[in-house]
């Protein structure tokens, strides 16, 4: 073999020695055993620990959130309620008819903080809500950093329907009660109206916050879901009804500015219908607040003319000091420089029923002068003509009454000038004058007569106010020559005195604009309501002539109400009916 060849022979291959059998495991002790499951159960606590830790911090996360959220979302949201406005109580009339109750609606909410994108968020909602995008403010809360702003309350079915299924993080709904009235304007100014958040405002709706202390409710967290007893009124929506169709047909025949519509119970003083026009719906909030829609009737104060001569009448009978067969001078009274008018001169002296009948200025002052001032005023002041109505509408009227006592307020007060009271004043005291002589303060509640009685107050004797019935039906007869003719119904005996006060423009009284009333009842042989119509500036009926005075317009216009309610109220007609006889002290 070549030496240059490189050759190595391989090692030889030494057999494997035989592996060991496995060693036996030694049996486990009870230490090693306890030590080994001891070891498994710290595992699972820190596991379990872990976990509890994970669901904490996502708590303690909301609560951070919802802390720092406004004060409105920590009512709304995290109290747990779905539902902040206040739940109120159905409104029902007198015979169980719903005037107002909650209904279901939906509030348009977001959280900024969860916002991706402001712009887009506001694109996407202005698609469904238009109004969005043309209010800043809207941009505004949802860049900042609060927990909850809202957005629009009281959103429709459809809206709600198209925003939730844009889907949009942070934008959110809640179910809220939302106030309807089914009748809209019918009796606007008698149930008044309730905010976005469901708290009363206005009329009744005020007067159930304050006297069932739902705001209180509310801010104590319990304005929620709750069942509450509805609340029966004393209005009859039916006799409401032919009230404000009678006030708003008679405004717009005789082009006035306004008028005023009120029917009372005569023994109970129960409001049976109210109106005030212009009026406004109250499913629309806004409305109210617009300055023409005050309540004329319980807020507005007025001089309301010859109406007071019925009081006038009433105190100076009722005082002996005067009688319906006395005599008086109708001829003008002059003060210094002022002169008191005379707008049916017959140019002769009266008797006291002729100067209710032709409605003479005069005539009511010297009656009243006779008896005195003193005695005026205290008579005016058991009707309350000084002070607010004691009832439990909160929109009332503070009348203005004559400081100073003297021989021109006396006689000026006689025939309704130089004082202002509201037409619920007038209403009241004249339903004391021909009820027996009771005063009994005005009520929207339902009221019996055993409950009046026990709160009513004696004004004048019975028998004076016998002969004021007899006056009032006297003025109303046809052919009678009253004022009041137009008023009367057949069957229905109807009674009452006209009122026609000179408005008071650039600090004088004009011949040219007026403020008309017509205080009537029926039937005057055992009166049971009372109706008051009032006109604001009324101008004569579209082609017609002549003036525009009370008999024509607001009596004629209380006579058409008078003829649709007394059905309603279950007063039969008679029409064998004894005229009455005029007293003789």
């Amino acid at each position: 073999m070549s030496e240059d060849l490189d050759f190595q022979a391989p090692e030889p291959v030494v057999p494997a020695e035989p592996a060991a059998p496995a060693a036996t495991p030694e049996p486990e002790s009870g230490e090693e055993r306890a030590e080994r499951l001891h070891k498994a159960s710290r595992k699972r606590i820190v596991l379990t620990g872990l976990g509890f830790a994970v669901v904490y911090a996502a708590v303690a996360m909301r609560l951070f959130s919802l802390g720092s959220a406004s004060e409105e979302h920590n009512e709304a949201l995290a109290s747990g309620q779905t539902q902040v406005s206040t739940a109120r109580p159905d409104l029902l009339d007198r015979n169980g008819e719903v005037l107002a109750t909650d209904v279901k609606s939906s509030s348009l909410y977001a959280e900024p903080r969860r916002i991706l994108d402001v712009e887009e968020a506001i694109d996407a909602l202005s698609s469904v809500i238009p109004d969005l995008r043309s209010d800043e403010s809207v941009r505004k809360k949802l860049s900042s950093k609060a927990g909850f702003v809202w957005l629009k309350r009281e959103i429709t079915p459809e809206q709600k329907r198209k925003i939730f299924r844009l889907g949009l993080p942070g934008i959110g709904f809640m179910e809220e009660n939302r106030r309807f009235y089914p009748g809209g304007v019918l009796a606007g100014h008698v149930l008044g109206t309730v905010d976005v958040d469901n708290h009363g405002i206005m009329g009744i709706e005020r007067a159930i916050d304050r006297d069932m202390g739902l705001d209180a409710l509310h801010e104590a967290g319990f304005g929620g879901e709750r069942e509450m007893k509805p609340k029966r009124l004393s209005i009859d929506i039916r006799v409401q009804h032919v009230v404000r169709d009678e006030m708003a047909d008679a405004v717009q025949r005789f082009h006035a500015t306004a008028g005023v519509g009120i029917v009372l119970d005569t023994h109970t003083s129960e409001v049976l219908a109210m109106v005030s026009l212009p009026d406004f719906d109250p499913n629309d909030r806004n409305q109210a607040f617009v300055k023409d829609h005050i309540n004329r009737a319980t807020l507005g104060v007025y001089e309301m003319g010859s109406v007071f001569k019925t009081f006038n009448s009433a105190f100076t009978l009722d005082s002996g000091k005067v009688t319906l067969n006395d005599v008086y001078d109708t001829t003008p009274l002059v003060f210094g420089s002022q002169r008191i008018g005379e707008f049916h001169s017959k140019g002769r002296a009266l008797t006291v029923p002729e100067i209710f009948l032709y409605s003479s200025n005069n005539g009511s002052a010297r009656m009243a002068l006779k008896v005195g001032g003193e005695a005026q005023r205290a008579f005016f002041e058991k009707l309350d003509f000084h002070k607010r109505l004691e009832t439990e509408l909160p929109d009332l009227g503070l009348p203005l009454f004559p400081k100073r006592l003297s021989d021109v307020s006396t006689a000026t007060m006689s025939f309704g000038h130089g004082i202002s009271v509201t037409p619920m004043h007038t209403a009241v005291a004249g339903a004391a004058v021909i009820n027996g002589g009771l005063y009994i303060d005005p009520t929207f509640y339902p009221r019996t007569r055993e409950e009046a009685a026990k709160i009513a107050r004696r004004i004048i004797k019975p028998e004076t106010s016998d002969k004021m019935r007899y006056l009032f039906l006297l003025n109303a007869t046809p052919g009678s020559g009253g004022s009041g003719s137009r008023a009367q119904v057949p069957g229905y005996r109807v009674g009452g005195k006209t009122g026609t006060a000179e408005k008071i423009e650039n600090g004088k009284y004009s011949a040219n604009r007026r403020f008309n009333s017509f205080l009537s009842a029926f039937p005057m042989d055992d009166p049971q309501y009372v109706v008051l119509t009032v006109l604001d500036d009324p101008k004569a009926e579209s082609g017609g002539e002549g003036p525009a005075t009370a008999g024509l317009n607001a009596g004629a216009a209380a006579g058409a109400i008078i003829r649709r309610i007394a059905p309603i109220l279950g007063v039969m007609p008679k029409y064998d009916q004894p005229k009455g006889t005029v007293a003789s002290n």
